[in-house]
């Protein structure tokens, strides 16, 4: 029998069992080194002695212009909260359009004006890029990349092996706001929900957390999948066993009615704002202080913690109804197009 030629399907870049397939299985194949197969959100790059994180990243959200941003602060957020999750200081962004002929130059310039603000806030400067057009048909809108580097010196490490039995794991507000929001103005949907994305760039918030804490043993922004694939990447990583509260897990109103009225779990919906924090029992509640003075970390709660070592990294979800259940990856996003 002829072998089945296998194609790149949409599945493969939404963050679930296929994404994971594909980077593990034919990218880390041909490409593994030691920075590389580690699977950060930033590489730690060591240059003369001085220690840099490196990130890349690429959007292709699907409206360009939701609810509480664009794909412009997406892109800006997107890149800081990658280098946040190291704990170095962001200091220099490059930004490269891909656009489709007839794209409106009013719109780019609302989406400009957007980087703009959003990097002005953060402290970072747009220091390079580049820009190509192609026809009308050969893309969608507008695709944006960017890279980062921040400056790392703060010298504890953040790292999944650094996750130990006992950590409490916080999360700085309520969850699913991003997916939720982009699902409420998707073409064939148009609720008039009031649902609002996340999207922030979280580099101050993580210094607060740094000041106050020598504790913090890792952190993830959790994007792509949601807070449930994340945490099942950082438990498979870590061999350990994560126990979380459905009772202690924010969300609003409004995103648990959609959810609910559309069959969507929000444990699986993309955020854009959102950082995990894995801290040592004795700093919980003062990282807790410390980033719900903070703008983006008002709503901030203790939503589990790490119960021992096993290999399988498991997660547990104890219910509000007092059962539990077992967590997994989704075979592929709820929603594709999600940043």
């Amino acid at each position: 029998m002829d072998k089945i030629e296998e194609f790149i399907q949409l599945s493969h870049g939404d963050g679930g069992i296929k994404t994971g397939e594909l980077i593990e299985k034919t990218i880390l194949g041909h490409l593994k080194n030691k920075i590389l197969e580690k699977l950060e959100d930033s590489a730690i790059l060591e240059l003369n002695g001085t220690k840099i994180a490196f990130t890349t990243d690429s959007f292709v959200v699907d409206p360009v212009f939701f609810p509480g941003g664009d794909i412009g602060k997406l892109s800006v957020c997107g890149t800081i909260n990658d280098l946040a999750t190291t704990g170095c200081r962001p200091v220099a962004l490059s930004l490269s359009f891909i656009m489709e002929e007839g794209f409106p130059l009013t719109d780019f310039k609302k989406i400009l004006a957007s980087i703009k603000e959003t990097a002005d806030e953060s402290g970072v400067n747009i220091v390079t890029g580049d820009t190509k057009v192609v026809g009308k048909g050969n893309a969608d809108s507008i695709f944006i990349n960017t890279s980062g580097i921040g400056l790392v010196d703060y010298k504890k490490e953040f790292s999944p092996r650094l996750i130990k039995p006992g950590d409490k794991i916080i999360i700085n507000g309520p969850i699913a706001d991003h997916g939720a929001a982009i699902m409420s103005c998707r073409k064939g949907f148009n609720f008039k929900s009031g649902i609002k994305s996340d999207c922030a760039p979280l580099s101050a918030m993580v210094m607060d957390m740094i000041k106050v804490s020598d504790s913090i043993h890792c952190l993830r922004d959790a994007t792509r999948g949601g807070l449930a694939t994340i945490l099942l990447e950082l438990a498979k990583s870590s061999g350990t066993r994560i126990n979380i509260f459905e009772d202690n897990i924010p969300l609003r109103k409004e995103v648990r009615g959609l959810c609910e009225f559309l069959g969507l779990d929000p444990l699986y919906m993309a955020n854009e704002g959102k950082m995990v924090a894995f801290v040592g029992q004795k700093d919980a509640s003062r990282v807790i202080e410390a980033i719900s003075a903070n703008k983006y970390g008002k709503g901030s709660s203790i939503i589990g913690e790490v119960a021992g070592k096993d290999d399988e990294g498991p997660v547990i979800l104890n219910t509000a109804i007092g059962t539990t259940r077992i967590l997994d990856r989704y075979y592929s996003e709820q929603l594709p197009r999600i940043c």
